[in-house]
């Protein structure tokens, strides 16, 4: 079978994942056919995606009618769905985290009604590492300034993350702050750092979006010659970080007991705006050691139509920088973009999962007066 457009993608060394996980996509084999024909590497799991799936299909209902007798919360029987798909994914996976430690990997995320408890988040996140005890497990933890002692300390725990809602580059900085001092804790107590992993998953389409509504009601022709540009200039930002981060004293020194980097992800990656290119946060945002997490839509479009340039993550960076300047000066507040879409974020996250819990109990509801 000749190479595909998202094979080229991944051999520039950016890895497929993809954003959504559910029962059917694993029993039809859809799952292992996008493994060969799409280079999928690894899958991020949604409450939405869960939430259509157990409430429209009959996927779940055998295991939810094995549930019923034994388990009437709500939480802990969808945990008990999730976590069937999630090691089956697990398993489809192994080779792949095998040949590449890196990769192979599947995250479930942490009760998002707890991204502004640090405790409860950090438990939350042991447990699940201790119920699916397998290496290319990640567990997904926003990253609030609640959320972030709590990553370090399960970095600090040996335990890997996948941390989820970055928009802005100061909180990006804290979260490889976070990573950088677990690591030298665990390093400290004795741990081995060649174990851990984890990824930031910095949100982008979101942020053009954010920015192109206040852009428009500005409505200056310098204000909307800006549009469509935050997002990928936010992202090229976050890269420079990283290659900045991970690299120098600090580093070599965790580097050299087998500690790796944290990966870049760029998440929120389908294009929201239909006057934009549907594969633009693909195209533009192509790197070294980066994940690109994609929605069936996006991997589709892009591997028909997509172009693989070069490493664009690390062009027009100096532009990237003036951008940031030309927001500011038609009155864009940047600080301001990025604390509503983290706000927001946690409250749409928080409002899935409440909508997931709710249509287990109506499925439950069908199921018991069946």
């Amino acid at each position: 079978m000749a190479e595909s457009r998202l094979h080229e993608l991944s051999a520039r060394g950016q890895s497929v994942w993809i954003d959504y996980l559910s029962r059917d996509l694993l029993e039809t084999g859809e799952l292992k056919r996008m493994m060969e024909e799409d280079s999928v590497v690894g899958v991020t799991s949604n409450p939405t995606i869960f939430q259509k799936a157990i409430s429209q299909g009959n996927a779940y209902d055998e295991q939810l009618k094995e549930l019923l007798p034994h388990e009437d919360d709500a939480k802990e029987i969808f945990l008990q769905l999730a976590v069937r798909d999630v090691e089956s994914a697990l398993d489809l996976l192994e080779r792949v985290h095998e040949d590449n430690a890196e990769d192979g990997y599947v995250s479930l995320e942490v009760d998002p009604t707890l991204a502004h408890d640090t405790q409860a988040t950090y438990e939350e996140a042991i447990r699940f590492h201790e119920w699916i005890d397998r290496p290319n497990l990640y567990v997904k933890i926003p990253a609030t300034k609640e959320g972030l002692p709590a990553i370090e300390d399960c970095i600090a725990a040996g335990r890997s993350i996948n941390v989820t809602l970055i928009f802005s580059l100061q909180r990006y900085r804290e979260v490889v702050e976070a990573y950088l001092r677990g690591l030298e804790r665990l390093v400290e107590a004795g741990g081995d750092p060649t174990k851990v992993r984890s990824v930031a998953s910095f949100f982008v389409s979101r942020v053009d979006s954010e920015a192109d509504k206040r852009l428009e009601a500005i409505g200056s022709d310098e204000a909307l010659a800006l549009r469509g540009k935050l997002a990928i200039a936010n992202a090229k930002l976050a890269y420079e970080h990283y290659l900045e981060a991970f690299s120098g004293p600090r580093w070599e020194a965790l580097e050299a007991k087998g500690a790796l980097p944290q990966r870049c992800l760029w998440a929120s990656t389908s294009t929201k705006n239909p006057e934009y290119r549907d594969v633009v946060y693909v195209e533009e945002l192509i790197g070294p050691h980066t994940v690109n997490t994609m929605p069936e839509e996006t991997i589709e479009a892009f591997q028909d139509h997509g172009e693989v340039r070069g490493d664009t993550v690390c062009e027009d960076v100096p532009e990237a920088h003036q951008l940031l300047e030309k927001l500011a000066a038609v009155g864009v507040d940047y600080d301001d973009v990025t604390d509503t879409l983290e706000r927001e974020g946690v409250q749409k996250f928080a409002d899935s999962f409440a909508e997931l819990l709710d249509g287990v109990r109506s499925k439950r509801g069908e199921l018991v007066g069946a």
